[in-house]
């Protein structure tokens, strides 16, 4: 293969001139030289270095820092280490080399993140193990993390190149422990978007029915939320706020997760997509502010008191501070009103690296209390964690993120999500019908257990099946999922009408 490599420089320059565009605004002399430093140690060792698609590697640390720096927020030394990040599992370079170079703290967080990237070359079924170690580096310095979360979405973002099989891997790594990470951590944007890649190459069919379907209501969502941009608009004028109105459409995989746990259709999916209404406003302000809004939109719209949300009087433990409404908009139809301040918006996007923004002048909020409770917290459970199973740990980790769901692998390493109190014969009927059918029992983490067995989370789960297995009534005593229960019931009415 050859390569124009003087186009290839020009693209590296660039890429990395893109990078530091927004750094530049917000960093001074020394950071941005820092910034460089880190740009030219990583060129010079990833120089002969090609990444599955054929580019130049340089173009996925340059892609990460520019996660890290836009979309999470993170300051001079996160970028420096995002553009680090495979350079000791990759190249010449030591832990010692980046210590003399940058000082112990980046050698630090490259060296977090070097032990974590041994995981991805495991195999999932110690992946409960491998969260362990996770979550160990996570206890040492967060940044490890949110670099390693941006890391994972750029994968994701180019997985394409991948064979399918690495596809599925990666994939179900992806929402069984980013995902719940970055929801931990606040940064709900990257978070629905790595559940969204991850059904994109889990269930791609899926995937591609919704987002078509999506674009499809596109014209008439902008038309509504110009209707309703119109109507509102004036009156929170009039009370001189100062705001603005967005709209966007729900992200794919919660609104699967919809489709799924009311059992219902795409167009019967009521809020596929959410209004939001953001205002500035001061500290001492802010609440005040937001019930006003509330107040405001409630004597124009029928509101469903039912699916009212505060969380800014009481924010989730993630920090997530906003009002959310359901109301009867301008053609009739329930839609998700959010109403947030500047600062919860912001803290909404970028999680935990937001609050250190607000950290004088606002109230010393709650969510970042409770940021570090819950690292605390995951500190104490890994220095007692010969008393706990790495399965226990993740249940204890995960702090009820799906709480009705448990995550489950095929031999595979496939993931399975089903409903929480799922039998192994619920499995076998998510895997295929057939198998469901003719299934005798199950091996669970390599043990042998009844088809009665209920799934916990992490566990792998292998069906055993025979020919001469059929379906018997007992099985409705202990199946949760409606696609083995309706399965099991047809067999056995068609065997009734046989024989009856």
């Amino acid at each position: 293969m050859v390569y124009d490599l003087e186009q290839e420089n020009k693209e590296i320059l660039a890429r990395y001139k893109d990078l530091i565009t927004n750094t530049y605004r917000n960093l001074d002399e020394e950071q941005n030289k820092l910034i460089r430093k880190a740009f030219d140690i990583a060129l010079d060792a990833h120089k002969d270095q090609r990444r599955k698609t054929g580019e130049p590697y340089i173009y996925h640390p340059i892609e990460v820092a520019k996660i890290v720096a836009n979309e999470i927020g993170l300051g001079a030394t996160s970028i420096a280490c995002a553009l680090l990040h495979d350079v000791i599992e990759d190249s010449d370079y030591t832990y010692e080399d980046l210590k003399k170079i940058f000082g112990k703290k980046i050698a630090d967080i490259v060296n977090g993140l070097t032990k974590i990237s041994v995981m991805n070359h495991q195999n999932i079924s110690i992946q409960s193990e491998n969260y362990r170690k996770l979550l160990l580096t996570l206890s040492e310095d967060f940044r490890v993390i949110l670099i390693k979360i941006a890391d994972r979405l750029h994968n994701m973002r180019t997985l394409e190149s991948m064979t399918p099989e690495k596809q599925k891997k990666i994939a179900s790594e992806t929402v069984y422990i980013y995902a719940p990470l970055a929801h931990r951590l606040g940064l709900y944007n990257i978070k629905s978007e790595l559940e969204d890649l991850s059904l994109k190459f889990n269930n791609p069919e899926v995937y591609i029915d919704i987002s078509q379907k999506l674009e499809l209501a596109k014209e008439s969502r902008e038309k509504y939320i110009e209707e309703f941009r119109k109507e509102v608009f004036e009156q929170l004028e009039d009370e001189n706020l100062n705001v603005s109105i967005k709209g966007r459409a729900k992200a794919i995989s919660s609104i699967y997760r919809k489709m799924l746990k009311q059992g219902v259709a795409f167009d019967e999916v009521f809020d596929n997509y959410a209004i939001r209404i953001i205002y500035k406003s001061d500290a001492k302000n802010e609440k005040f502010l937001a019930w006003k809004i509330y107040s405001i939109v409630t004597d124009l719209y029928h509101s469903n008191p039912q699916r009212m949300r505060d969380w800014i009087s009481q924010p989730r433990s993630t920090g997530y501070e906003s009002l959310h409404l359901t109301i009867l908009g301008p053609d009739k139809k329930w839609i998700e009103v959010q109403i947030r301040s500047e600062r919860m918006d912001d803290i909404a996007e970028k999680g935990v690296a937001a609050h250190y923004k607000y950290k004088e002048g606002f109230r010393q909020s709650s969510d970042e209390k409770n940021f570090e409770r819950w690292v605390t917290e995951i500190r104490e459970v890994l220095e007692n964690q010969e008393s706990l199973s790495t399965t226990e740990l993740l249940d204890d980790i995960k702090l009820n993120l799906y709480s009705k769901e448990v995550f489950v692998f095929t031999p595979r390493g496939e993931i399975k999500i089903l409903p929480i109190g799922s039998t192994a014969l619920d499995f076998a009927f998510s895997v295929h019908s057939d198998l469901g059918t003719k299934c005798l029992g199950a091996k669970v983490n390599g043990k042998l257990v009844p088809i009665s067995y209920v799934l916990l989370n992490g566990d792998q789960v292998d069906i055993l099946s025979s020919q001469n297995q059929k379906p018997k009534v007992d099985w409705l005593d202990f199946v949760v999922t409606s696609k083995a229960k309706s399965k099991i019931k047809a067999i056995l009415n068609s065997e009734k009408k046989q024989f009856g």
